[in-house]
């Protein structure tokens, strides 16, 4: 007790802290471990008294129904098609555009600032209906049936576009604070202005451009009201698919195989945040070296 009443302010700061840290990751480390152990019972197991008790035998077939019966196979293979052709549309647009803002003064400069500023408070949902509406206009300008509207790469363009505000904040400010000395001598060495961005300043991003590739594939990832109003379902992506697993599911009362689609849904998140963990931090954290 005479150790804890000698404790100063800053020290019951970190206690709270930690404290906090570890209440925040056991209400998601429990629900996470609950899902996967539900996954693996059978129907009779979930709906026994104890919802914690190991199944007598592991029902990996849950997660065969799962891919093969309920098609989340299909739905995330769609999701990765997706999400890699709209992070690589971003990338490619964003990155030019950031140099470009945080490195050049021109015309009308401070006014592309204020286009893409305005569009952090756009949120993508409330434009939705406006786009359906466009793109079904333009499949019958052309003639065609579900040309525009069922088609992944223009998700991936619309997912791309609404996230540029963002994305170009972040690598714009990243950008801000890397030394000029790395871009003058390579222009002493010959580079012109697209190798020196490429070559050099790029990759000095790599923290910051490895967050943006995090945080947005995780929006891309758990997206549903676009994804739902833009693609049929035989398009879907998992969010959508695992929708119709769980209402599927509900309705046939087998809970285990809608859990076994939580889990699929779950686990690519999971392992690319384990994987670039400390590259994210590092993202979030540092700006380089100032001038």
């Amino acid at each position: 007790m005479k150790k804890l009443k000698n404790l100063s302010p800053h020290s019951w700061y970190k206690i709270f802290v930690y404290f906090a840290m570890i209440v925040f990751a056991v209400t998601i480390i429990i629900p996470i471990l609950w899902v996967f152990l539900a996954s693996l019972k059978t129907q009779l197991e979930l709906n026994a008294d104890n919802p914690w008790a190991l199944p007598a035998v592991l029902q990996w077939s849950n997660y065969v129904t799962a891919f093969e019966k309920a098609r989340m196979g299909d739905y995330l293979l769609n999701t990765v098609i997706v999400v890699a052709m709209a992070l690589v549309i971003l990338l490619v647009v964003a990155l030019p555009c950031s140099y470009v803002l945080a490195r050049f003064n021109f015309k009308g400069k401070k006014f592309m600032n204020l286009l893409f500023m305005a569009g952090l408070f756009i949120n993508m949902n409330y434009i939705v209906l406006p786009i359906y509406m466009m793109l079904f206009n333009f499949d019958n300008m052309l003639g065609l049936t579900n040309f525009l509207i069922d088609n992944k790469l223009v998700l991936a363009i619309v997912y791309a576009s609404t996230s540029l505000p963002f994305t170009v904040y972040l690598l714009t400010g990243y950008f801000q604070t890397l030394p000029k000395a790395y871009e003058e001598a390579a222009l002493i060495d010959g580079c012109g202005y697209f190798k020196t961005m490429t070559k050099i300043m790029i990759p000095m991003a790599r923290p910051s451009i490895i967050t943006v590739i995090l945080f947005q594939f995780l929006a891309y990832w758990n997206e549903y009201i676009v994804a739902f109003t833009l693609l049929q379902t035989d398009h879907a992506t998992l969010s959508v698919g695992l929708r119709n697993l769980m209402q599927a599911q509900r309705s046939a009362a087998q809970y285990g195989v809608m859990y076994a689609g939580l889990v699929i849904a779950m686990v690519p998140t999971l392992i690319l945040y384990i994987i670039v963990q400390k590259k994210l931090t590092q993202g979030m954290s540092l700006g380089g070296l100032k001038d």
